[in-house]
């Protein structure tokens, strides 16, 4: 008969073999004092954003504050995804678009164009590069006539 299987556990998980599991981070429970009012809003707030819990919604508003802070600090490489709508009967404004995103040393790692109507376009350009780069492209194409919808959504790795 052969030795019974090493196993690790972590989490209540058993990982056969005594291989390491996979990374990840503990989770904390932690108390949180709010007045009744506060708590209320916030609940309503996270039923809003379809949250199925506190927890749930706490931890999106962290990680979108560690993204925002990424941008403020203006150091590191962040992604933004900027939403176009614009007119393309507007003359010369597609080509203006284009050499919008091949100036510089901003990196477009991808574009999506779609018809809305006859008139109307929307294009979803996905960039890479330092916040100015970024919001430089997007105030440039915003302000080109014939755009009638510039919206930049920043993004960024975060560890967390």
């Amino acid at each position: 008969m052969g030795r019974p299987e090493r196993m690790i556990r972590l989490g209540g998980e058993s990982w056969p073999g005594g291989r390491t599991p996979p990374s990840r981070d503990r989770t904390v429970r932690f108390g949180v004092s709010l007045p009744e009012s506060l708590l209320r809003e916030l609940d309503r707030m996270a039923a809003s954003k379809g949250c199925v819990s506190r927890s749930e919604y706490i931890r999106d508003l962290v990680r979108e504050g560690l993204v925002e802070e990424k941008w403020e600090a203006g150091d590191d490489p962040v992604v933004g995804v900027l939403v176009i709508v614009y007119d393309h009967h507007q003359p010369d404004l597609v080509r203006r678009i284009m050499d919008a995103q091949h100036r510089g040393y901003l990196h477009t790692i991808c574009t999506t164009h779609v018809h809305l109507d006859e008139d109307a376009c929307l294009e979803v350009v996905i960039t890479r590069g330092t916040p100015c780069e970024i919001e430089e492209l997007s105030g440039e194409i915003g302000g080109l006539r014939g755009v009638r919808l510039a919206k930049l959504i920043k993004a960024s790795k975060i560890q967390a």
